[in-house]
Formats: structure tokens, C-alpha cells, sequence
């Protein structure tokens, strides 16, 4: 095994996507299925997504479906990829970790976005706007402050004045550079643009503040792994959410994954094929073989110390055999 594989951590993020002939509380379930294995076999965090009015993303409250996967492991690491925080008032985010962190103490993570509402209609019913996205570091800033005992109100953040609970910023582009004037860990995605994903690593580096949080920075990279025993079965790992994706840019609602031989008999108009073939494209997918060296490519190029796995499939049993095998690449 790489040796820079090996120094490497390794995570999973599960977006709780909803299956075509499944419901969203078995998407809830499956998540939660998800982590027990993922501790079985060695990773190193397991988090969970914030998602409002999508049909195809059972995950709409993560703090809630934190708490059920902490409360259905033991050891590993739980947490959020992310709470947006341009949906919640700070103090109300604070509660909730600090309520986690009591409750879990020492294995949870916060993971913070600055990504407002998918459509219009949910930004209107989370009482947002696109706007609101440009207050993210003031956000953060009383965020993490409600934890330190800063209080320009005199509330007291309770019960989480005086805990730690680890922070991350998920961002691309100008989130980079609030995590790294922030002196927070970067979670940066995804795979298929690696020149702008190394940019923003970069400025993350360039422009890094030492904090109490974090001394030095701190990159996990974001994005999806398919491994099976045949390119071809890790290709057909990646058409459900290709298409999806697809249907998303050219319909505008995001649909519940599909079974990838129902995809593959489609007729495509020459827009929903071009977005298809984008999403197919990029990916870390193959065999053992042809990941590692996937992967030991993307960590040289990045200097990433952490990969936080992405990866959503219609078919469980083989996604569950993409994260064992895996697991056995990077020695967990």
C-alpha cells in the first residue's frame, strides 16, 4: 500500500439519497445502517447532509439524524457536511452541537456550509435569500463565539459555552479563504474540477490564520470513490447520480436515484446527455488497482490530509462493497 495512502484519513459523507421504489424514512434508515458499517470497517468520521424540499434527499435536519447515528455507534467520529448556516440563527446552532457534544462527548464534528435554499420556493420558506450567503464569516464568527462565552446580549450558550466541538468550513471559491482567515480545517470539493479545487486549496493555504481551533491547516477532500471489480461495474456505480444530476440542471427538481439499467435505456435529449456524460466523467472509479492510484494522485497533488467519500448509488449491496473495498485500499 502507498505510504501516502496510508498516513491518509479516510470518511464517509451520506447524503441519505432516496432510492426510486423506497421511501425517506428507509433513506433515513439506510443511513444509518451506513454508519454502523462504516465503523465496522475503519473510517475515521462519519457525516451526515443538510438538504430542504429535494425528492431525492431524505436528509433535511442534521443535527436530528446525527444524534441517531452517534446514538447507533460507539467509536467513530459523527457529524454534519454540512449545517448551512445561512438557514439557522447562530445561537440555535450552537445549542444543538453543544447538546451533541454532551450527549457524545469527543466524537463530534461540526461541519458548517454557507449554501442557501436549492430552489426559490424553499429559499421563501426558510424565510432566505440567495443574499443571505454573503454574511457567512459574521455567521461563523458568533457561532463559534457563543462556544468561547461571547455574548454581546449577555445569553449564555447552553449547554455549550465552554465545550469543544471541532469546526470545518465546506466551501469552494471565497469559502476557502472565510476558513482560512478563520483558522478552521477545509472540506473542498469536487474531484472533477481539480484545477479550481487546488486553487482554493491554495489560497486556503496562503492565507491561514492559527487559531485556537486549528494551528495549522487542514485539507479534506471532497468527493466521489466507486471501487468494484470490474471498471464497468464501477461506471454503473456512478449512473444513477449522473443522471440525477442531469435531470436536476434540465428539469429543476432533484429526483430519487434511479436503477442504473433504467438510466442506460433512456432516450436523452443532447442537453440531459451532455450533463450525464459531465457527471460520469472525473470520478475516482475502477478497481483497487486503478483507485489507489487514483487516489494517490489526488493527495500528491493536493497534499490533502483527510477524503471525505461521497459516493451515492441506487444499488446498496454494491455501495456497501465499494466502501469495504475501499477500506481494504487504504489499510483502515
Amino acid at each position: 500500500m502507498s505510504s501516502v495512502i496510508a498516513s491518509a484519513r479516510f470518511s464517509v459523507l451520506d447524503r441519505s439519497r432516496t432510492r426510486e421504489g423506497h421511501t425517506g424514512p428507509e433513506a433515513l434508515r439506510d443511513t444509518v445502517a451506513l454508519a454502523r458499517e462504516a465503523e465496522r470497517l475503519g473510517y475515521h468520521r462519519f457525516w451526515v447532509s443538510e438538504h430542504h424540499g429535494v425528492p431525492g434527499v431524505a436528509g433535511s435536519a442534521p443535527t436530528v439524524l446525527a444524534a441517531a447515528v452517534a446514538g447507533a455507534t460507539r467509536t467513530i467520529r459523527v457529524g454534519t457536511g454540512g449545517v448551512m448556516l445561512p438557514n439557522h440563527r447562530p445561537l440555535v446552532v450552537a445549542e444543538q452541537f453543544g447538546v451533541l457534544e454532551s450527549l457524545f462527548p469527543g466524537r463530534v464534528d461540526m461541519g458548517l456550509g454557507r449554501s442557501v435554499g436549492f430552489t426559490d420556493g424553499v429559499r421563501r420558506a426558510l424565510g432566505r435569500d440567495k443574499d443571505d450567503a454573503d454574511d457567512f464569516a459574521a455567521q461563523l464568527d458568533e457561532l463559534l463565539g457563543w462556544f468561547l462565552g461571547a455574548s454581546p446580549t449577555g445569553v449564555r450558550a447552553r449547554p455549550s459555552e465552554g465545550l469543544t466541538v471541532p469546526p470545518f468550513v465546506l466551501a469552494m471559491g471565497e469559502g476557502a479563504s472565510v476558513a482560512a482567515a478563520a483558522g478552521l480545517p477545509l472540506v473542498i470539493g469536487d474531484l472533477r474540477d481539480r484545477d479550481r479545487m487546488r486553487r482554493g486549496i491554495d489560497r486556503y493555504r496562503a492565507r491561514f490564520r492559527p487559531s485556537r481551533w486549528a494551528s495549522e491547516p487542514y485539507v479534506v477532500v471532497s468527493g466521489t470513490v466507486a471501487v468494484a471489480a470490474t471498471p464497468e461495474r464501477a461506471r454503473r456505480l456512478l449512473i444513477p447520480e449522473a443522471w440525477s444530476m442531469a435531470y436536476s440542471r434540465t428539469h429543476g427538481t432533484f429526483p430519487p436515484l434511479p436503477p442504473a439499467e433504467r438510466v442506460e435505456s433512456l432516450a436523452m435529449t443532447a442537453k440531459e446527455r451532455g450533463f450525464y456524460e459531465a457527471g460520469l466523467a472525473g470520478q475516482l472509479a475502477g478497481t483497487e488497482e486503478e483507485v489507489a492510484d487514483g487516489l494517490e494522485s489526488l493527495l500528491k497533488d493536493t497534499g490533502a490530509q483527510e477524503v471525505l467519500v461521497t459516493t451515492s448509488t441506487h444499488d446498496r449491496e454494491a455501495l456497501l462493497d465499494s466502501y469495504r473495498r475501499l477500506a481494504a485500499i487504504a489499510g483502515l
